[in-house]
């Protein structure tokens, strides 16, 4: 007997297809105007509309990078002090929010680390600001195209020291999720501490309800 599997429609980057070992399930797409409704996006998943006056509709790498490109040569707003401890990695996120007060959470592919669902976030690359690296990482986990509003605060987690934006969308589509995420969620902040399996994430979402 011959296994069904299941596979993110985008390779890793090495190319290779990744497989889902438990896939999510799509949920509560009809709701996506109720500001209570919770919702999971999964690859592919089909759900055109207009959220906060902003269209949910794919955005292109070349947009985003262009972006990233922008907000290293110019700040969108001024940032404190980095102060990276001995034996961390700098990474940067954001949390994203939408006019209704939802929130966008990621389910990483096959519940890497450890994370059931987590903020998109990322290790910094070479000549990519913080701010950027929040941009492009957002996009690659979520399909969501974001710009940055303000810092949100530095946070100590296993192996980085990562900072955290609050942003809003401003285009993208969460079924064009990158492969290290099987499932998007659109949630309201109580629902996202019950999804939010890490108390390092769950520092961040205190410190956007106390901001």
């Amino acid at each position: 007997m011959s296994a069904t599997w299941t596979y993110h429609p985008h390779p890793d980057e090495h190319g290779r297809k990744v497989r889902l070992h438990a896939p999510s399930c799509e949920a509560n797409l009809h709701a996506l105007a109720d500001p209570r409704a919770a919702l999971t996006f999964v690859p592919g998943s089909e759900c055109p509309g207009v959220l906060a006056g902003v269209p949910l509709a794919a955005c292109a790498r070349e947009t985003v990078e262009d972006a990233c490109r922008r907000a290293t040569d110019t700040p969108l707003f001024a940032d404190p002090p980095f102060d990276l401890p001995p034996g961390k990695h700098a990474a940067a996120g954001a949390v994203v929010r939408e006019g209704d007060g939802r929130l966008w959470l990621v389910a990483p592919s096959n519940a890497f680390g450890g994370y059931t669902a987590t903020f998109p976030k990322g290790r910094a690359e070479p000549g990519l600001s913080l701010q950027a690296t929040a941009i492009r990482e957002v996009w690659e986990e979520s399909g969501l195209h974001v710009e940055l509003t303000a810092w949100l605060g530095d946070f100590a987690r296993t192996q980085t020291f990562t900072r955290f934006y609050v942003a809003r969308r401003i285009g993208g589509h969460p079924a064009h999720m990158g492969w290290e995420s099987q499932a998007v969620h659109l949630v309201t902040p109580a629902q996202a501490r019950v999804l939010l399996n890490r108390d390092t994430d769950r520092a961040v979402l205190d410190a956007l309800l106390a901001s």
